[in-house]
């Protein structure tokens, strides 16, 4: 066992010894104008400053062939690729736009190690850091991938974004794998489900998906953790974008981009405050249903989005046929929508005398149905306003 083990030992040091070889003759070769910024066991990065893609390739390839001559056979360095951009973050964690041939037009979009290329976290952070790693190669606009975060910071703030890219789905490990007061969402979540079905255990290996919710203040996040059925079931319950954004969305970002020197948390608190206000989780007594309480989080105006401390703000109440075309318009489009979307599924559910609910959670509708229901629960308050007209 221990000649194994000083085999490895030297089968190391030999390849170590080797790419240092490699780096002192890139780095001290001055027509290349090249400098080593990153080496591992078994290839570097060459940072060529300034270098045109045309430059890249030939400059590689006679890196590639000088390191290989210095070596005896069969030690070999082969050029690979060429990143034009590229963010080299840490350590195994990089990605830019790939080029593999001299001749390839459009590029490759490549990473490794970092959050668009990992399942530990929910689609919406893969999306956005993808979006915006784009926007920052191709414009090196930084105003630009800015307004983009703020964006989709909104649409979950308002609760308009889809719950299907907030979905978490962690690996299911057993009942018995697990300490004794362990708080794994995959196993908390099982434990809720053996309460009422014996059967409704997941395999071992499986993942099981679950979403973070808005709760009272101090509760523990384990407690946050429900199944994406219940919410979409349940319209009191809402995803918690205040965790979403400042645990899953901005730190991917903030690895990058303070590299750079940009603080994208800064992008969050410059959003409007009222905005972030929704965040507490509210109860609304059962006396009290059909109130503004229950469909608007702020009050705003349902016209013109000011707020007010009435239903319709005093400036549009001096223009009583544009609210009313307004608000007539809102309620006829989201019930096209949910005429649409309930059409579509009785289409693939092939039962057009009776309304199957879908439980896929890979279904894009499944998930916009929701929404658009949700949308039309406050038809009766728009249409109590209407009255008022």
């Amino acid at each position: 066992m221990c000649f194994y083990q000083q085999v490895g030992d030297s089968i190391v040091h030999k390849a170590r010894e080797t790419l240092e070889r490699a780096i002192k003759l890139v780095n001290d070769t001055k027509k290349w104008g090249a400098r080593v910024v990153y080496g591992d066991t078994d290839s570097m990065f060459v940072l060529l400053k300034g270098a045109t893609k045309e430059q890249s390739f030939k400059i590689g390839q006679e890196i590639a062939e000088a390191v290989t001559a210095t070596n005896p056979k069969p030690v070999k360095l082969k050029f690979e690729k060429v990143y034009l951009p590229c963010v080299l973050q840490t350590k195994k964690r990089y990605v830019g736009y790939m080029y593999e041939t001299l001749d390839q037009k459009d590029p490759v979009f490549d990473a490794k190690g970092i959050e668009t290329v990992r399942r530990d976290s929910c689609p919406a952070v893969s999306k956005i850091l993808e979006r915006s790693l784009k926007l920052l190669f191709e414009t090196r606009d930084i105003s630009l991938i800015k307004q983009y975060v703020q964006r989709q910071c909104m649409k979950l703030l308002e609760g308009k974004a889809s719950i299907q890219d907030f979905i978490f789905a962690k690996e299911y490990r057993g009942s018995f794998s697990y300490k004794p007061g362990a708080c794994v969402p995959a196993l908390e979540l099982t434990r809720k489900m053996l309460t009422y079905d014996r059967r409704s255990e997941p395999q071992v290996g499986e993942r099981v998906p679950y979403v973070i919710i808005y709760g009272a203040p101090g509760v523990p996040l384990i407690q946050l953790v429900r199944r994406p059925v219940e919410v979409l079931q349940d319209p009191t319950l809402r995803l918690n974008a205040t965790y979403y954004i400042t645990k899953q969305i901005l730190p991917p970002l903030a690895r990058i981009f303070s590299l750079i020197g940009i603080d994208v948390f800064s992008w969050y608190h410059e959003l409007p405050r009222i905005h972030k206000a929704s965040s507490s989780s509210r109860s609304e007594p059962e006396g009290r249903k059909g109130t503004i309480s229950q469909y608007f989080t702020t009050l705003h105006c349902p016209v013109c989005d000011d707020l007010t401390q009435h239903g319709i703000c005093s400036k549009c109440r001096s223009q009583p046929q544009h609210v009313a075309v307004i608000l007539n318009q809102e309620i006829r489009e989201m019930e096209r929508k949910q005429e649409q979307l309930v059409k579509i599924c009785r289409n693939c559910t092939g039962c057009f005398d009776r309304h199957i609910p879908c439980v896929s959670l890979n279904c894009p509708v499944l998930f916009k149905l929701s929404r658009v229901n949700r949308e039309l629960s406050k038809a009766p308050y728009l249409r109590q306003l209407l009255d008022q007209f």
